[in-house]
């Protein structure tokens, strides 16, 4: 597969991306550029024991040439905990995605902290538009991946500022399996990718999220690009 790129017009409108180097927000990022809008891609360190997605998404937007900032918010895990995420004394859980055995990923109000950052990153610039990777797969588990969540975020969004900023998941209706399938037709390479929840070097092939991930490719009919743990 082909990298998918393009030349970002100077009239083109801004747009927020949470883009934490993950597959799903991977092709989020290359949706927005499809649609001709100029992402400023943002990305947050929150002390996961998976950061080899940070260093992913910073050479991603470096080959793209994508506007691009990596915010520091580690401090947050003095007062959130209970993750194994972030807390490295619990054990990712192995196995399918489902809400018995992936609840412990569940890093508690994630999606409102960062929404809320991308917003004001958002007003800053003067772009009515933050994008963000919530799907269909994450509704179970993930509360702050919920259509309900993302109406009420935007009417939140709605009356904090005197600039009105809309939050929007274009694949909250599609599970990985699509997501993948979409960027398959935009050409997307997901070697440039990262979604293993344990920090080594190569993905464990055993989480929730590398099951669901290599679920996805089988569904496509493709092959993983990415190197497995043997």
């Amino acid at each position: 597969m082909k990298q998918y790129n393009r030349k970002y017009s100077i009239m083109s409108k801004k747009v927020v991306v949470i883009y934490s180097g993950g597959m799903d927000s991977y092709t989020v990022l290359h949706k927005a550029i499809e649609e001709g809008l100029t992402p400023y891609a943002l990305t947050f360190d929150y002390g996961q024991r998976h950061v080899k997605e940070v260093q992913v998404a910073e050479q991603v937007c470096k080959e793209l040439g994508v506007h691009h900032k990596v915010i520091d918010i580690t401090s947050i895990n003095q007062i959130i905990g209970g993750s194994s995420l972030t807390d490295s004394s619990i054990e990712v859980a192995q196995g399918d995605y489902e809400e018995s055995n992936m609840l412990n990923t569940v890093v508690p109000n994630r999606n409102m902290i960062l929404l809320s950052l991308a917003i004001g990153y958002a007003v800053s610039l003067k772009a009515d538009q933050v994008y963000y990777g919530a799907h269909s797969g994450d509704h179970d588990i993930y509360p702050d991946c919920r259509p309900v969540f993302l109406e009420k975020m935007n009417d939140v969004a709605a009356v904090a500022n005197y600039e009105k900023t809309e939050i929007h998941a274009p694949y909250l209706q599609t599970d990985k399996i699509g997501i993948l399938k979409d960027g398959i037709r935009m050409g997307l390479d997901y070697a440039k990718t990262w979604t293993c929840y344990n920090g080594r070097e190569q993905a464990c092939g055993q989480c929730g999220s590398c099951v669901e991930r290599l679920q996805a490719f089988e569904k496509n009919g493709i092959t993983d690009p990415i190197t497995y743990e043997a």
